[in-house]
């Protein structure tokens, strides 16, 4: 029982998958923040980019930011 247990222990097969699977989790992880940070941005500048058209479109004008 020892010895099987010791073998059990020292049996590295599927540790590489293991460790490409945890990887592959936070690469995973940073897209989604990095998009959820991205699509904020992206909104605004289109929010932006709509009033400034609207104000084109009525002859009104807004200061520079």
């Amino acid at each position: 029982m020892k010895a099987t247990l010791a073998q059990f222990w020292n049996d590295e097969d599927g540790i590489t998958a293991l460790e490409y699977g945890l990887i592959a989790g936070m690469v995973a992880v940073a897209l989604i923040v990095a998009v959820g940070a991205f699509t904020g941005s992206l909104k605004g500048m289109f929010e932006e980019l709509g009033t400034k058209l609207d104000n084109a479109k009525t002859g009104t004008t807004t200061p520079p930011a």
